[in-house]
């Protein structure tokens, strides 16, 4: 086979055999493409997960250099040499562009690995506390690999180069004073990236907690190297340093699971009868779904000069299931003092003093904090 190649390449002109060896090349290469696109295809416009979808979609813009250049760097022995120097020109041109390409093509194939785990781990349960920290983890991860190819890639491509390796062998002499100075100047991307490696294992934040941070609620959308993206419930985002969360306080109400306590405050009149407001209160949690059925209690817990105090404790699956159910519950309540004892409302009341007879109580209608003269 060999001898009957160098036949050929006798009888044609160099230049024109190496343009044919490169276009022949670059042909296999986009023929075997395509037949890994045809037998991965199939299964692309499937709609649920589909390994072979997640393929196709993140390895299909790689494979199409990566496998004409994997191709072409094996026939470049075949190529007639012209000029040393040009050919190894060629030659170190296909390798980096190799090398290029297959960075990129093992950074596509984290993110396959990644829609394999997020089909694994759907967010959408409604008890996912290990979903979340699977997916914390894993973006983590995702972010810290594809940084770290990227950084080899870059490496392995200079140190190709005889003038560099030269340069970085006399770098490693000074290499002790060099990391003290690379330490300080990098002080704090070097915290921030430690912040993340700390929250990505100990994990006090997750992928959709809810948090309160700063006042505001919203929940975790996006944790990256250096910050952390919070979507507030109003569709704002709040973008906070990563190092933030560990160093200041802030409440997480998912941390161990996210079903949360709910309160709503009454504040009605001495008359109001107690035994009647639980017994509706009783009769609307049975109405709704927005109740886990875990915590309802209704209490008296102040007596202020002119009204009571009353509570309304219950439990829901999570905050904004919690949220929805206080409104009902309040919504509810007060429709229900209002038109079945409207004497419960709050009043104010003033004694009118008479010598001759005795005082006269009378209620006055208004506002709680209203002054009468």
């Amino acid at each position: 086979m060999k001898q009957l190649i160098e036949s050929w390449s006798g009888r044609i002109q160099p230049l024109v055999w190496n343009l044919l060896v490169f276009a022949a090349a670059i042909v296999i290469g986009l023929i075997i493409k395509f037949i890994v696109r045809a037998v991965f295809g199939y299964y692309k416009n499937t709609k649920d997960y589909s390994l072979f979808r997640s393929i196709i979609t993140h390895l299909s813009g790689p494979l199409t250099h990566f496998i004409p250049l994997l191709v072409l760097n094996l026939m470049i022995p075949l190529m007639v040499v012209l000029d040393k120097e040009i050919n190894e020109l060629l030659s170190r041109v296909v390798e980096i562009a190799l090398i290029i390409s297959f960075a990129a093509l093992l950074v596509s194939a984290i993110n396959v690995f990644e829609d394999y785990m997020l089909h694994a781990y759907d967010l959408s349960k409604a008890d996912n506390l290990k979903e979340r920290k699977i997916r914390t983890q894993l973006q983590f991860i995702r972010r810290v690999l594809a940084t770290l190819i990227i950084f080899i890639a870059i490496a392995v491509i200079l140190l190709s180069f005889d003038n560099v390796r030269k340069l970085g062998a006399g770098l490693l002499t000074g290499v002790g004073i060099g990391g003290i100075i690379i330490g300080f100047a990098a002080q704090k991307s070097l915290g921030s990236f430690l912040a993340g490696l700390q929250i990505a294992f100990t994990q006090p934040i997750r992928i959709d907690d809810v948090l309160v941070v700063e006042g505001e609620w919203g929940r975790v959308e996006d944790i990256t190297l250096t910050y952390v993206v919070l979507n507030i419930w109003d569709q704002r985002r709040l973008i906070l340093p990563i190092n933030y969360f560990i160093e200041k306080p802030f409440q997480n109400w998912t941390r161990n699971t996210s079903e949360i306590l709910g309160t709503v405050f009454l504040y009605l009149d001495y008359n109001t009868p107690i035994d009647a407001l639980r017994q509706e209160f009783e009769k609307l949690l049975d109405k709704t779904t927005l109740w886990d059925k875990r915590v309802k209690v209704i209490q008296v817990t102040d007596a202020k000069t002119n009204c009571i105090e009353v509570r309304v404790l219950v439990s829901a699956r999570d905050s904004s299931t919690a949220f929805d159910l206080r409104c009902y519950l309040r919504e509810n309540l007060i429709k229900f003092i209002r038109d079945k004892h409207p004497e419960s409302l709050p009043l104010n009341r003033i004694v009118i003093s008479n010598p001759d007879q005795s005082p006269i109580e009378s209620p006055l209608l208004e506002a709680p904090g209203s002054h009468t003269t």
